[in-house]
């Protein structure tokens, strides 16, 4: 099959690698996991080895149709042809139990495929992503690196990153232009910080980053008078010309919070 450009297919073609991703991934035997973007089926072979149910979810017809031919008997996968955008996890994959991700997943759609597994944040344990190495380091970034971000807050909010290693770009074909990693986010049990209004947090980090270029005085002007910032400076005894990335998910929830 060829790889569709439209769809963003790069295939992850070296076995070394996708032995080494399945070996990081820590799944289990009585694990169940949706794999997003099964693909020729490679990583799909090797996870129904492992685990006890595999969801496979892909968008191309043409894949879907192959992937049936190969596992249609194997009780243990189910190939499902749809949008990860648009599939209804609580109706495919009923049930209490978490489940655990996987996926191999196009680079333009990065952000919208993390911000949708994160609003079904209450059935998914653990997700194992392979991402442009840029946006990887994007997620784990900390405050202070040039990195670190409103998305970068996002994610740390409800999950722990973590890059467990590079992937060469000469991996996959056809070979991209930039080189990948493993990312594994750890669903938390509860955010690390206490808000009580998660979307007004989420607003005060956008509009701190959206002009990160000035300092946090500057960029939150409109938005948190000049009073509140003030006391918020001197009560935490921070420089009254900090810039947005070096403050702590901690930080701009004391802010909200203050």
């Amino acid at each position: 099959m060829k790889p569709k450009k439209s769809l963003g297919q790069n295939f992850l073609a070296d076995k070394n690698i996708q032995r080494k991703i399945i070996a990081a991934s820590g799944f289990e035997a009585g694990d169940t996991v949706l794999e997003i973007g099964s693909g020729r089926g490679e990583l799909t072979r090797l996870l129904a080895d492992k685990v006890k149910k595999v969801y496979a979810v892909e968008i191309d017809r043409e894949l879907c149709v192959k992937l049936q031919e190969e596992f249609g008997s194997n009780k243990k996968i189910k190939v499902i042809h749809q949008d990860i955008l648009r599939f209804d996890l609580d109706k495919h994959i009923p049930g209490q139990a978490k489940i655990k991700v996987i996926g191999n997943i196009p680079y333009y759609l990065s952000s919208p495929i993390v911000e949708y597994l994160l609003k079904y944040r209450k059935k998914i344990s653990a997700i194992l992503i392979t991402v442009q190495k840029e946006f990887g380091q994007r997620i784990a970034a900390l405050p202070g690196s040039k990195d670190y971000g409103s998305f970068s807050c996002f994610v740390q909010y409800y999950c722990q990153p973590r890059i467990l290693f590079n992937i060469k770009k000469s991996s996959f074909w056809p070979v991209p232009k930039v080189d990948s990693c493993l990312v594994r986010l750890e669903v938390l049990k509860r955010p690390p910080v206490e808000v009580t209004d998660e979307e007004a947090l989420f607003k005060l980090i956008r509009c701190a980053f959206g002009q990160r270029r000035k300092t946090l005085r500057n960029s939150l002007k409109g938005l948190i008078s000049n009073t509140r910032l003030e006391l918020f400076f001197q009560h935490y005894h921070i420089d009254t010309n900090i810039r947005p990335e070096a403050l702590s998910l901690e930080d701009f929830a004391r802010l909200l919070n203050s």
